[in-house]
C-alpha cells in the first residue's frame, strides 16, 4: 500500500510540475535544409508536383512545402495542355515525360483538348519521401487581399484547407488569417506555423501593420521571386529594414514577441533558368531532433533555424553575454558578419537596426553590452548568387534576433 501511495504521489508531482515520466536519452539535433514556399501546376507554377519534388530532392533539400494558392493537392484535378494563361505548356509535359517516362503520365481527351491528371501530395509522397532524407510538409499559400492590396500567408503542417477570411482593413485581414490558422491547429492537433509572405509585394503590408499585429511571428526577409520588391524603394522600407523596425517597435514600445525571418524561393518557374521565379534562391536550415513534419515545425516555432541564400553556418551560439556565428566556409570565398541591433538611450529605443559591429572572417563574435534591445547577424559572402533575386545579390545568411532587453511587455 505504501508503494502505491508513493507512486501516486510521484505521478501527481509529475503532473504538477510538468516533468516527463521517464527521461530517455535526448536525440541529437541535426540541421535540415528546406523550402516552405513553392508552387506547382495545382495553382500558378509551370511544372507538375513530381517535377518540382524531383528538383528539390536532387539538389540536397531535406523537406519541402508545396504551397499552392488557396488549394491543397488533394482529390482529382486535370490540367489542359495548351497556351492559355492557366494551361500546362507542352514543354512542361515533354520534360516530365523525358524525366519519368510516358507510363508515369496519365492523359485524356476532354472537349477536344488533351488534359493531364495532376498527382496529389500523397502520390508524390509515395514516390519521393525517404526516411531521414526527404519529406513533404503539408501547406498552402493563403492568398487574400484588402481592396487591391495583396496579403499572403503560408501555413504549414495543418490538415485542412484554410480559406482566406478577408477583412475590413489590412490589419483585420492579418488578424483574421492568424486566428483561422490557430483554429485549424486546434482542430488537427498538430504544431502549425504561419508566416507572412513578401510584405512588399504590391506594397500590400506596411512595417507598422506587421508591428502592430502581434500574432505575426514569422515573415519572409528574402523571397526569390523577382516581383516582390525585397529592397523597397525611396518610399518603402526593404524587408531587412522592416524587420529591424518591427523588432524595435515591439521590444521598445508595443510589447509582443520578436519577429523571426525566413528565406524562401516562392518558385513558379522550373523550365528555364534565370527567369522571374526559379527554385534554389532562398531556403532555411532548421535544427530539429527528427526529420518529421511535427519536429521541423516545432523547431521553427521555437526559433531554432536560420535563413540562407547560399551561406551555410556551422554554429550559432548565443547567451546573455555574446552572439557567435561560425561559417561553413567555401574555399576561396571571403565572409563578413554584420551585427545589427537597436540601442537603448535614455530609456528609449534608438535608431532601428544600426550596425553594431562588422567582423571579417569565418567566425565572428559580438559581445553584448546590455544597452541593446536585440542583436542579430547577417553573414555576407564575396560570392555572387548564381541565380538570385537580384543581380547584385551576394550569397548570405540571416540569424534570428537575440532579445537582450525589453522596454515594453
Amino acid at each position: 500500500m505504501r508503494d502505491w501511495f508513493r507512486s501516486l504521489f510521484l505521478l501527481s508531482m509529475v503532473a504538477l510540475i510538468g516533468l516527463p515520466l521517464a527521461a530517455g536519452p535526448a536525440r541529437e539535433k541535426k540541421w535540415y535544409r528546406g523550402n516552405t514556399h513553392t508552387h506547382t501546376l495545382w495553382s500558378d507554377g509551370d511544372a507538375a508536383p513530381e517535377f518540382v519534388a524531383d528538383w528539390y530532392k536532387s539538389h540536397g533539400y531535406h523537406f519541402l512545402v508545396l504551397s499552392d494558392h488557396n488549394v491543397l493537392a488533394e482529390g482529382e484535378k486535370w490540367k489542359p495542355i495548351g497556351t492559355g494563361k492557366s494551361d500546362m505548356r507542352q514543354e512542361s509535359l515533354d520534360k516530365l515525360i523525358a524525366r519519368f517516362g510516358k507510363d508515369r503520365v496519365e492523359l485524356r481527351q476532354a472537349g477536344g483538348r488533351t488534359e493531364m491528371k495532376l498527382r496529389t501530395l500523397e502520390d508524390v509522397r509515395a514516390q519521393f519521401e525517404e526516411r531521414d532524407a526527404f519529406l513533404f510538409i503539408k501547406g498552402e499559400e493563403i492568398t487574400d487581399k484588402f481592396e487591391k492590396l495583396p496579403i499572403h500567408h503560408n501555413s504549414i503542417n495543418h490538415a485542412n484547407l484554410i480559406k482566406p477570411p478577408g477583412g475590413d482593413s489590412v490589419r483585420d485581414v492579418l488578424e483574421k488569417t492568424l486566428r483561422a490558422v490557430e483554429e485549424e491547429a486546434r482542430k488537427c492537433g498538430r504544431p502549425v506555423l504561419v508566416h507572412l509572405n513578401h510584405p512588399n509585394f504590391g506594397w500590400g503590408v506596411s512595417a507598422d501593420d506587421v508591428a502592430h499585429v502581434l500574432g505575426e511571428r514569422f515573415f519572409e526577409v528574402y523571397n526569390g521571386h523577382r516581383g516582390v520588391r525585397n529592397y523597397g524603394d525611396k518610399d518603402h522600407k526593404s524587408t531587412e529594414q522592416l524587420w529591424d523596425y518591427v523588432l524595435t517597435l515591439r521590444l521598445g514600445k508595443l510589447g509582443g514577441e520578436p519577429l523571426l525571418a525566413l528565406a524562401v524561393d516562392d518558385a513558379h518557374h522550373y523550365l528555364k533558368e534565370n527567369v522571374v521565379a526559379n527554385p534554389g534562391r532562398g531556403w532555411i536550415w532548421v535544427r530539429a531532433d527528427a526529420l518529421t513534419p511535427d519536429a521541423i515545425t516545432r523547431a521553427m516555432l521555437a526559433g531554432d533555424f536560420y535563413s540562407s541564400s547560399g551561406v551555410a553556418l556551422d554554429e550559432i551560439v548565443s547567451d546573455k553575454s555574446s552572439l557567435t556565428v561560425k561559417v561553413k566556409a567555401q574555399e576561396g570565398v571571403a565572409y563578413k558578419t554584420v551585427f545589427r541591433g537597436t540601442r537603448v538611450r535614455d530609456n528609449r529605443a534608438g535608431e532601428p537596426g544600426e550596425v553594431l559591429a562588422e567582423v571579417e572572417g569565418r567566425a565572428a563574435t559580438y559581445s553584448i553590452k546590455g544597452d541593446e534591445l536585440y542583436v542579430r547577424a547577417t553573414v555576407v559572402s564575396s560570392r555572387k548568387h548564381p541565380n538570385g533575386y537580384a543581380p547584385e545579390d551576394f550569397e548570405s545568411a540571416w540569424t534570428q534576433p537575440v532579445v537582450v532587453r525589453r522596454l515594453a511587455r
